[in-house]
């Protein structure tokens, strides 16, 4: 088989066939210079914020109903801005942490950027460490009704997700990001 290079892959056309205020589902036609031709569906969303807000040894989740998997689940807190022209992803962080958690930090620290799901979609986060936290008010969205704040252990963190019980790939990923670099 013919190895293919992703430069060798041309868009020969795009059609949007869904969008809403979170996401544009297009379905591109694709080329290839042997003469390969087919479909590509991607999903575009906006690049998104993780953030890991340490206490001491312990770390702040939310936790929400997430209607794909019909279920409340455990992750670090995480947003986008949707419709902004310009994404500053420490200025997202910062709001995000105050709107989910009730949380200021004077501590943030970069971790790094990934890939949501780059088979399918175009989306990246960008993963933080916040520390040095202060309580405010916590400001939830209309669509945030339901999140719960906790904070937990560290070690019960990495236990959680060890066994499967924290199933949210980027809270996973963050995590894992986080401790390789040094950060937890």
């Amino acid at each position: 088989m013919k190895d293919t290079n992703t430069d060798e892959i041309q868009t020969l056309g795009s059609k949007v066939v869904y969008q809403n205020r979170w996401m544009t589902v297009r379905e591109d036609t694709i080329g290839r210079d042997d003469g390969y031709r087919g479909i590509y569906g991607v999903v575009d969303k906006p690049d998104f914020v993780v953030v890991i807000a340490i206490d001491g040894d312990d770390v702040y989740l939310v936790e929400q109903y997430r209607y794909p998997v019909k279920g409340r689940h455990l992750e670090f807190p995480q947003g986008a801005k949707e419709g902004a022209e310009t994404f500053d992803a420490l200025s997202v962080a910062k709001a995000e942490l105050r709107e989910e958690c009730g949380l200021l930090a004077a501590d943030w620290q970069y971790v790094g950027e990934q890939f949501l799901a780059y088979g399918m979609c175009s989306q990246r986060y960008h993963i933080f460490v916040a520390k040095n936290l202060t309580k405010t008010a916590q400001e939830l969205e209309e669509e945030e009704q339901g999140l719960t704040v906790h904070k937990l252990p560290l070690a019960e963190v990495k236990a959680r997700i060890i066994n499967g019980e924290m199933m949210d790939s980027t809270t996973c990923n963050a995590f894992g990001l986080a401790t390789l670099k040094g950060y937890l």
